[in-house]
């Protein structure tokens, strides 16, 4: 192998790094919720909180993961990016109807303002959680 091969290898190796620890970062911004700790943390926010009602096994709530860490970067000091495990956490699934996932719910001062069923992609959550920043 030659040094230009070497370097190309070096480049591609650093890049994926950078990108791994970027997506890291951004999950880590995510909060998780469980049972004991869901009605204070949503009871205490100041600011709109979507919570992500998601499962390991769950592949389209896996698509998603990424998408909620982006958004919960995003808006930082804005609004708040939670998530819990149904399978976990069944009673606060229940509490909620949750019979399908992924589920996303806005909570606004305690209250759920706002649902959200399925995987939509970033735009209709981005523009759900927009419309509760400005009220």
């Amino acid at each position: 192998m030659n040094e230009e091969e070497l370097e190309k290898i070096r480049q591609k190796k650093l890049s994926q790094l950078l990108r791994k620890s970027k997506e890291t970062a951004a999950s880590e911004s995510v909060v998780t919720l469980t049972n004991s700790t869901f009605d204070t943390t949503i009871g205490n926010a100041s600011i709109p909180i979507l919570v992500d009602f998601w499962a390991d096994w769950c592949m389209p709530c896996r698509m998603m993961a990424p998408v909620i860490a982006e958004l919960a970067h995003d808006y930082a000091g804005k609004a708040i990016f939670a998530k819990i495990n149904v399978d976990e956490n069944p009673e606060t699934a229940e509490r909620f109807c949750i019979t399908s996932i992924p589920f996303f719910i806005i909570f606004k001062n305690g209250q759920p303002v706002e649902q959200i069923l399925g995987a939509c992609g970033r735009k209709p959550l981005e523009e759900a959680i927009k419309k509760h920043l400005a009220t």
